[in-house]
């Protein structure tokens, strides 16, 4: 008798692996992956892994290109139908989509955003392209305001010599955006994080039995204040 091939057993060992890898860390956290855990839950040996991930930091940095790139895609969908000429709505699609993908893979915002893996050191190589991917469409919905002459930015502080030239840094990375886009591309990002933050790690008073109603006033807050 032929004993099947690891193949047939398991046609994409490389997403089996990371679907094993997302289990562990919604049971254990992320400072205790483990390869050799996830090999005895696929039934397969650990040199199999190691096919695919020499290291556990290899898999780790696989899971966070894998959460940044989920993120941009949810955001990039949600303004899939959307007229550019609607631009609060795209706006404040962007936010919604934001929390719910937050909500719908906490494992994987919390990877990309909560605490630092004790010893790992994200390769940017890798990682920052997939980071900067996930930011886009809100700089780029911010810029078509600023482009259309609807962008508040009269009543902003003056800008240092230090700020303007870090965003200028940023600018040349990011392909051109105007600085205050850019600024304002991360300000908003913060408020809405921030908001996403407490409520993935429980930190919101037990009073909001609904979090998703505070989120929904910041939104508007957020296109009354800029628009």
């Amino acid at each position: 008798m032929v004993r099947p091939t690891l193949k047939k057993q398991i046609p994409n060992l490389q997403e089996a692996i990371k679907e094993a890898a997302w289990k562990q860390i919604s049971e254990s956290g992320a400072p205790a992956l483990s390869l050799r855990a996830i090999a005895r839950e696929l039934k397969i040996t650990a040199p199999a892994i190691y096919n695919y991930f020499p290291r556990r930091d290899d898999l780790v940095t696989a899971l966070i290109v894998d959460a940044y790139n989920s993120l941009a895609d949810a955001q990039e969908s949600v303004l899939l139908g959307i007229s550019e000429d609607e631009r609060a709505e795209r706006l404040s699609m962007l936010g919604f989509a934001y929390r719910e993908w937050a909500v719908k893979y906490p494992q994987r915002y919390q990877l990309i955003f909560g605490t630092p893996i004790p010893n790992y050191h994200a390769p940017d190589e890798l990682t920052l392209p997939a980071a900067a991917r996930g930011l886009i469409p809100l700089t780029k919905a911010i810029q078509n305001i600023h482009v259309s002459g609807k962008l508040r930015t009269e009543r902003f502080a003056k800008m240092t010599p230090k700020l303007r030239s870090m965003l200028s840094a940023w600018q040349k990375f990011e392909g051109g955006f105007d600085l205050e886009v850019l600024y304002l591309a991360l300000v908003i990002w913060s408020r809405v994080h921030g908001l996403v933050t407490l409520e993935i790690g429980n930190q919101i008073p037990a009073f909001f039995d609904d979090p998703a109603e505070l989120f929904r006033r910041e939104i508007n807050n957020i296109l009354i204040q800029y628009l």
